[in-house]
């Protein structure tokens, strides 16, 4: 194979996958549509074997190994979804497999790649340290490194969504790609390059870590998938040639692209896999014609999902937390709990503070977290506690 795959190659990965990665759905958004202006499609990539597209590209490295390869075993770095593919497509065919993760990885990707049958090793704190101890361990034993995006036949895998792609919606105008270190990003843009080369490529990387946008290096982001200090020197290449476009987004907005995914698609992503509806949303993807952001992954752990899924509710306004106070006297609490039912209110919350400098002689605290209809319900809340007698603040 030659250093970068073409397209011939890329159609042999996707024959090399028939039967064992799935053709994920493509399906329009009326609500995403309707929010963005633009005709809006999803390809589900988080509903493909091992929850990200990561597994086109593993299947594809490990069908490559000849016998001695298989022999030695493979070793892989990751923050989780490559090691999860790498896993599982060594465990079909028998190879021994090794994954290096970052320590502060999700604990759901850890334990997911362990169930898949890889001997998993914690080390470092960014994706870039593990590939460091993953290439140390391959020099030792000789095992195979299979690189999470800086290998040819990794991206040929990855390509295979592009040819996808082109078959499903023929009349997309313009593709929203999550970069990281390039693997996805650089095989859909080779794989279209000559299926459908008017097709506008943009690439979204998270603010707090954007190198190839320019921005910060590395900084702790809920996009852990994306999270990588520099795209590879195979594919940074192919990202300068073929994306049209590299916009970032902040944490913010992509915790609310995975809640608005979850309550109206019925899709549960990843930080890294919402990055380009954020980016949709934001504003920040050119043009007014069909798009179609590919959702890159749902591994996400449980406990972050809970995390973001108050921190939007809280954001838009379907959770108001607020301090108030009234007299410590049986039944004041009550009182104001029972107005509160009155105006359509479901309390979540109710906390007491009976010290504090700013506390009245014979008043408790009252902390609140109120489930709303929104903003504007909001609003109405505060000023009519601030009616009833109660000095009341906005949590924010």
């Amino acid at each position: 194979m030659t250093d970068r795959p073409t397209t011939a190659e890329i159609r042999d990965a996707r024959a090399g996958l028939a039967g064992i990665a799935r053709q994920t759905p493509v399906q329009r958004s009326e609500t995403l549509s309707r929010l963005a202006g633009r005709p809006t499609y999803l390809k589900a990539e988080n509903l493909q074997r091992t929850g990200s597209f990561k597994v086109r590209g593993a299947v594809t490295k490990l069908s490559s190994l000849d016998q001695a390869e298989r022999a030695v075993g493979v070793i892989a770095a990751s923050a989780g979804n490559h090691g999860q593919a790498v896993a599982w497509a060594a465990s079909e065919v028998g190879v021994r497999s090794t994954v290096f993760m970052p320590v502060n990885a999700a604990f759901a990707k850890i334990d997911a790649t362990r169930d898949y049958g890889a001997d998993v090793v914690l080390a470092g704190e960014l994706l870039d340290d593990s590939l460091v101890a993953a290439r140390a361990r391959a020099e030792e034993t000789g095992a195979v490194i299979v690189h999470p995006f800086d290998d040819p036949v990794v991206v040929a895998g990855q390509g295979t969504l592009g040819l996808e792609l082109a078959d499903q919606l023929p009349e997309i105008g313009t593709i929203v790609i999550p970069v990281g270190g390039g693997g996805l990003a650089s095989g859909v843009a080779l794989a279209l390059g000559e299926a459908r080369p008017a097709v506008k490529l943009v690439g979204v990387q998270a603010d707090r870590c954007a190198p190839y946008a320019g921005g910060i290096v590395f900084g702790p982001t809920i996009a852990d998938g994306i999270a990588v200090k520099q795209p590879g020197a195979l594919t940074r290449p192919i990202l300068d040639e073929r994306l049209d476009d590299v916009v970032t987004v902040s944490d913010e907005d992509i915790a609310e692209a995975i809640v608005l995914l979850l309550e109206r698609a019925k899709l549960v992503v990843e930080g890294a896999g919402a990055a380009g509806v954020a980016a949709l949303l934001a504003g920040k993807v050119p043009g007014d014609g069909p798009v179609c952001v590919i959702l890159s992954g749902g591994n996400i752990d449980a406990s972050l999902l809970t995390e973001v899924t108050r921190y939007a509710l809280t954001r838009g306004g379907r959770h108001l937390v607020v301090r108030t106070r009234v007299a410590d006297r049986p039944g004041q609490l009550g009182q104001l709990l029972t107005r509160l039912a009155a105006e359509g209110v479901n309390v979540l919350e109710v906390t007491h503070e009976r010290e504090g400098m700013d506390l009245p002689m014979g008043d408790t605290g009252i902390g609140l977290i109120l489930l709303t209809r929104g903003e504007d319900h909001c609003r109405e809340l505060l000023a009519a506690m601030t009616d009833w007698g109660y000095p009341v603040g906005r949590v924010t």
